[in-house]
Parts: C-alpha cells; sequence; structure tokens
C-alpha cells in the first residue's frame, strides 16, 4: 500500500484544525515547536502548512522536492516567495476571508481612538492622573479614504458608515464600488481624506507607496491607519511627517520589520503603535485553521481548490 502524503505543520494552528487534519487522507508532522528544525522535515513533504512566522523562501524550497501544496493559514502570502513556487508548480492557497471581521473591527477602534486622541488619557488615568481637556474630535462628517477596496475595507467601511463619515476608496482592481463609497484616483484620495486607512496587499509595485510624496499630499492634521502590511508605508517619511505636524497622528498595527525597531516611531506622541493584533482573536485563528485545513483536504483528495493565490507556472 501506497505512503500517505506527509503534511508538514511550520506554525501552530486552532487544536480542533489539527485534529480534523489528523483524521484525514494524510501523515501529519507538526514541526511547530522547534522551527529551526523545519528544514530537515521537509525532505517527504507532500503539503506545507505556515502562518506569518515562517518565511518560505527558495532556499527552504529546495528542502522539499516533493513538495506540492503551500497552505498560509491567514491572508498576506508576502511570506511566500512566489516566483520560486510558481516555478516549482507548488500551488498556494491562503486562508482569504478568516481575519476579515477582525482586522475590519480593530481599524475601527484604530480610526476611533486617533480622532478622540484618547490614548494618552487612558494611559495617565491608569497611572493615576486626571488628566482632562478639550483635545479630541467627532468622526461624524469627515472622509475616510481606504489605500486599497477588498474584503477588509469593505467590512470597515460598513461599521464606520453609520457614524455619518464620507467613504472615499483607491484600488486599481475594483471597477465598480458595491456600496456607497466613491472610487477615486490615489493622489485625489490624499487630498480628500480626513483619515487615510491602508487595506492593500503587499506587492513590489506598491512597496512604500506611503512615502514622503504621499504624505505631503495628505491635509495638514489628517490621520493615517495601517492594519495591512508595515512595508507599504515609508517609515521614515511618516515620522517626518509627524514630528513636523504636518500629519495629526497614525495608527499602526504593522511594521516593516517586526518586532519594530524604529523606537523615535513607536514612541512618537502622536502614534498608537499595536503589536500586530489584526487576526488575534479567538475567532479569527479558528476560522484560519479551519478554512486552511479544509483547502488541504480537497487538495489531498484531488478536489477543486477555492483560495488559490495564484496558478503555478510549470503545473503539477
Amino acid at each position: 500500500m501506497a505512503e500517505l502524503p506527509l503534511v508538514v505543520l511550520a506554525d501552530p494552528i486552532d487544536r480542533s484544525a489539527l485534529e480534523r487534519l489528523r483524521a484525514g487522507p494524510c501523515r501529519v508532522l507538526d514541526a511547530s515547536a522547534d522551527p529551526a528544525t523545519l528544514p530537515d522535515r521537509l525532505t517527504d513533504a507532500w503539503g506545507l502548512i505556515v502562518r506569518s512566522r515562517t518565511k518560505v523562501t527558495a532556499s527552504l524550497l529546495g528542502r522539499a522536492p516533493r513538495l506540492q501544496l503551500i497552505a498560509r493559514a491567514g491572508v498576506g502570502v508576502d511570506n511566500i516567495d512566489m516566483a520560486a513556487a510558481g516555478a516549482r508548480g507548488v500551488r498556494v492557497v491562503n486562508a482569504p476571508a478568516a481575519a476579515t471581521l477582525s482586522v475590519a473591527e480593530l481599524a475601527v477602534m484604530l480610526v476611533l481612538l486617533l480622532v478622540r486622541g484618547a490614548t494618552p488619557q487612558i494611559v495617565s488615568t491608569r497611572d493615576g492622573r486626571w488628566e482632562r481637556g478639550t483635545l479630541g474630535h467627532e468622526l461624524a462628517g469627515r472622509t475616510v479614504g481606504f489605500v486599497g477596496y477588498g474584503r477588509i475595507a469593505r467590512e470597515v467601511a460598513r461599521r464606520l458608515s453609520p457614524f455619518g463619515v464620507r467613504l472615499l476608496a483607491f484600488d486599481p482592481f475594483v471597477p465598480q464600488a458595491v456600496d456607497s463609497t466613491e472610487l477615486v484616483p490615489f493622489d485625489e484620495l490624499l487630498a480628500r481624506s480626513d483619515i487615510v486607512s491602508v487595506h492593500a496587499a503587499l506587492t513590489p509595485e506598491n512597496h512604500r507607496l506611503l512615502d514622503a510624496r504621499a504624505f505631503a499630499k495628505m491635509k495638514a492634521g489628517s490621520l493615517l491607519v495601517n492594519v495591512a502590511r508595515g512595508a507599504l508605508v515609508d517609515e521614515s517619511a511618516l515620522l517626518d511627517a509627524l514630528t513636523s505636524g504636518h500629519l495629526g497622528g497614525a495608527a499602526l498595527d504593522v511594521f516593516e520589520v517586526e518586532p519594530p525597531v524604529n523606537r523615535a516611531l513607536l514612541t512618537h506622541p502622536r502614534v498608537v503603535a499595536t503589536p500586530h493584533l489584526g487576526a488575534s482573536t479567538e475567532e479569527a485563528q479558528r476560522r484560519a485553521g479551519a478554512d486552511t485545513v479544509e483547502e488541504v483536504l480537497r487538495a489531498l483528495k484531488g478536489e477543486p481548490l477555492t483560495a488559490m493565490v495564484a496558478p503555478p507556472a510549470g503545473g503539477r
């Protein structure tokens, strides 16, 4: 009897999803507890499951001659060398909807914290001070511009709309809005928005899309929220725009290097920083594990895949 395909787990996933995978037509090797051993465990791997911690480089792929599938338990695949995977004919799938609600809710929270300017008061009250004053603003009547208008941005728009805001979006891949959001060119979005909320996928073409030029086009006193990918923002240029007072504040859940090394940005009084918490809810992690495992099981059974990121160049 032929040996069952081997699926290697590089990063932890929800326990119930792992049990579901182990009940499937495969062998499962959990290497998540010791990442240093991963390359040596890929020799016979048919499938590889990763989250954001594991970087699937061309070198790592070279250690997995039998690999046919990479499953990302999350949305972004910028930790996977897609060109190298495509050249090998390795299919890549993800869990595109798993964290949508959690990330959208975090974005709304950050928008409200910035507009009200509440973070310093929260900290000072916790520290035993009672520092009142008129510092914040209302969200009503403001214009929110989305850079990228996929699933998450649309859920943010649904949640912000009852506040009485105007909604803009720039997304070259969206021909028509499905709601009241107005699609506009990038520069127009920057010039009109009181709050710019970043939701684009990271690609080589939009690396540091929000740079010094972009910040100069934004309204004086406007706000930036980034819950997408840190490398979409030029952090040095952002720090300059905040220090000069041109930008009124920034809320960042993601950074180009994580953990972040730019202490001046992290500790800036106009910055609210969180440690990449967008998908870090119990609900999102359960969905990510379940969706990923179901896609792996479909692949094992030869069924059509529902979340393939890009077709393999070589075919397999």
